[in-house]
């Protein structure tokens, strides 16, 4: 993957059409290695994670378009300068949570710019959010207990409400600050050097493995969203 990450090095100093025009064959391998990477760690998690073996997922349905739509965006840049997967039940149009594997030259700061891996739901939509609240409401030492499972993996803290939501006023203290949140991800830094380790591979299988109970708390609650809007 250190191939990778050195491709997208360059075009971050090069994000421009004409430069990516003359180099298409480099972003063609990054590209075929990544995907190859992808491949093997949907099969990876498959061992571990039904959900995922039971999707049949391919490298199409996890994997994103380097692309950027500048239509709306201040930032004209023509191009991403990361690549992700993400593996998750139904692939990554569905709604539900799952494991994220990016790469990204800069800092290894987690969210907030750098290589990383992470877990749970992005953005979920409001059904899915109440559905999780409600669930935390009568059940909060599971995401705890879920998310010190998780060791190592911290959650995600800038997209989050600055008071506790109403109609909760009667829960438990130690879980009132898990309802101030509207993405639900737990995430950490993956380093340079492990980009280039050979283990790589089950290096991040084994860690998203520790986020398997989060994942599958957050499921239950995508799922009962579902069924209560279908």
């Amino acid at each position: 993957m250190r191939r990778v990450y050195d491709f997208l090095a360059t075009l971050a100093n090069n994000n421009n059409r004409e430069w990516f025009n003359a180099h298409k064959d480099e972003y063609l391998q990054a590209q075929a290695l990544f995907n190859g990477f992808v491949e093997q760690l949907v099969a990876a998690i498959g061992n571990w994670d039904e959900e995922i073996l039971a999707s049949g997922l391919q490298v199409k349905d996890c994997t994103y378009r380097i692309y950027r739509d500048t239509r709306f965006s201040k930032n004209k840049e023509p191009y991403k300068t990361h690549m992700g997967a993400y593996i998750c039940r139904g692939g990554k149009k569905s709604p539900y949570a799952g494991y994220y594997f990016h790469i990204e030259p800069g800092a290894a700061d987690g969210f907030l710019g750098g290589s990383l891996l992470a877990a749970g739901l992005y953005c979920p939509d409001t059904a899915v959010i109440q559905s999780i609240r409600d669930e935390i409401s009568v059940n909060g030492d599971s995401f705890l207990n879920a998310i010190a499972e998780a060791d190592g993996f911290k959650l995600e803290q800038y997209n989050k409400l600055k008071r506790v939501p109403r109609g909760f006023d009667d829960v438990e203290e130690r879980w009132k600050e898990l309802l101030k949140y509207k993405d639900f991800s737990i995430g950490e830094p993956l380093s340079v050097d492990m980009l280039s380790a050979p283990q790589l591979l089950d290096y991040v299988s084994e860690r998203f493995r520790k986020c398997r109970s989060f994942n599958n708390i957050l499921n239950l609650a995508v799922d009962y969203a579902l069924e209560q809007n279908s």
